[in-house]
């Protein structure tokens, strides 16, 4: 029995949940901007209570590695490193665009569809990477400008899901029936397979130099390569 603490700050949601072999047992959220300071370590307290479990019965805890809010991110990781320090235990890192792409239920595709994860980069920007229908990545987390249709090209007879709180502001914007609007928060419940796989692969990070991978400073310019 592997038991994990997964842990996601990469927006304004603060999410803590326990999975046992891939399954979340106990799931403890706060959506207030900016409470992930005051919330995080009771919002862990509380998953363990949840889960009737203590922090030694855990394997190992994972946490949300970016790209989102550079405070959030920050609060989560220095969170998660401590209790690997104090504990011994083993940390996993997760990118937030491959959770919130493993949020979308796979009944609900067919192998032609395509996912694309955003979170929002402020202004007319977001965060963006694309998968496949097995949540598989087929571009590299970029930083992309909504001004023009970045996502024309992958149009077709497919559907593409596009999930995170960029994802609204796309959606909003170029809207038509082959673009299905998923969920526009993240959850650390999304984590659950992921990390349970990374742990039976003893993928795990190094809890000295682990830092989030932020991805961008603040002023980017317009990139022209396309994503895929």
């Amino acid at each position: 029995m592997i038991a994990i603490l997964n842990v996601e700050t990469s927006t304004d949601v603060c999410s803590v949940a326990i999975a046992i072999d891939g399954k979340t047992i106990a799931l403890q959220e706060s959506f207030s901007p900016n409470s992930h300071t005051e919330k995080l370590t009771l919002l862990i307290q509380s998953c363990l209570k949840e889960a009737n479990m203590t922090l030694q019965e855990l394997d190992a805890v994972s946490v949300s590695d970016g790209p989102g809010s550079y405070t959030s991110l920050r609060i989560g990781a220095a969170t998660v490193k401590a209790m690997c320090y104090a504990l011994d235990k083993p940390l996993i890192s997760v990118d937030s665009l491959t959770i919130l792409a493993s949020g979308i239920s796979p009944n609900i595709l067919n192998p032609e569809d395509i996912i694309i994860s955003m979170i929002d980069a402020r202004r007319n920007e977001v965060y963006a990477s694309v998968f496949d229908f097995q949540s598989k990545k087929l571009s590299d987390i970029a930083p992309v400008i909504l001004d023009e249709n970045p996502f024309e090209h992958l149009s077709g007879a497919h559907i593409i899901y596009i999930c995170g709180n960029g994802a609204e502001k796309y959606y909003n914007q170029y809207n038509n029936s082959a673009i299905c609007l998923q969920h526009t928060f993240t959850s650390a419940r999304f984590m659950e397979t992921i990390t349970y796989k990374l742990f039976q692969n003893n993928q795990f990070e190094s809890v000295a130099y682990f830092s989030p991978d932020y991805i961008k400073s603040p002023n980017i310019t317009k990139s022209t390569k396309k994503l895929f």
